[in-house]
């Protein structure tokens, strides 16, 4: 039996299979029976508030979630209001844009408001197409704007290259899509952002469980009491989870939330 205080959960491929814009009703069950339970449930993902998808939000609203952790940890909200935010320095991302221009890279800006791409590609669009169709070209939206991650467009076969460059400005990658990577700063992830969240609301990290998939889950795995990785999940997070549960497609989080005997 596992008694978490509050339980944090991803959002792509973990409620929500974004491929196909599915949301399961059993994820709303399960919000339903945890909240009969008394268990705080909360969101803990790579999107920026704008980008949620509505099915998601429904769910958010229904269940009563109050806490998103959202772009990475980068940007908490409480209540509606801003817990905690880290946008990133200007002067680094205008150097960074410099080496990605010259690599021929393409770019985006991640704010609370929306995500700004520097082109329109069409690696860039299919890409964006799962994650915010409708979203603005302007490769200064940073001048004007908090930014709180970046994203850049390139191959697997890019990875040592930019990785080298980001590491010097003080940044990390995480490849969320074959063509693209999260960017952001060094510290930033979504288990900073739990941490600074729950420490808010008088919680202990041993008293809080997570649901993932994908590597951006990876630091939240490894800091919160019991992780949990979706069966659809990437090897290595289910490396570092404490359990695995079913696929999205297999209602994995309420079946693994009645095997763990969290709710009944």
């Amino acid at each position: 039996m596992h008694n978490p205080k509050i339980i944090f959960f991803d959002i792509d491929d973990t409620l929500y299979r974004k491929h196909t814009d599915t949301l399961r009703p059993s994820v709303a069950e399960a919000m339903r029976a945890l909240k009969a339970k008394g268990i705080i449930t909360a969101i803990a993902t790579g999107r920026t508030p704008a980008a949620i998808p509505e099915k998601v939000w429904q769910v958010i609203e229904e269940a009563g979630m109050d806490l998103l952790v959202t772009i990475n940890g980068q940007y908490i909200r409480y209540r509606g209001e801003v817990l905690e935010k880290h946008p990133l320095e200007r002067e680094k991302i205008a150097e960074m844009c410099v080496f990605l221009e010259n690599c021929q890279i393409p770019y985006a800006f991640v704010s609370e408001q929306t995500i700004a791409v520097s082109e329109s590609l069409d690696y860039v669009e299919e890409a964006m197409s799962k994650i915010l169709p409708e979203h603005p070209i302007d490769k200064d939206y940073y001048r004007q704007h908090e930014v709180y991650q970046m994203l850049a467009f390139y191959p697997p076969a890019q990875d040592d290259q930019v990785n080298a460059e980001a590491h010097r400005h003080g940044y990390k990658t995480v490849r969320w899509h074959e063509r693209s990577v999260d960017m952001l700063d060094k510290q930033g992830s979504k288990a900073r952002g739990i941490s600074t969240a729950v420490a808010k609301l008088g919680i202990d990290m041993k008293d809080v469980m997570a649901f993932g998939d994908g590597l951006n889950d990876i630091e939240m795995m490894q800091s919160v009491g019991f992780g949990v990785a979706m069966g659809n999940g990437h090897p290595a997070l289910k490396a570092v989870a404490d359990y695995e549960c079913p696929t999205v497609e297999e209602d994995g989080v309420l079946n693994g939330l009645k095997a763990l005997g969290v709710i009944d």
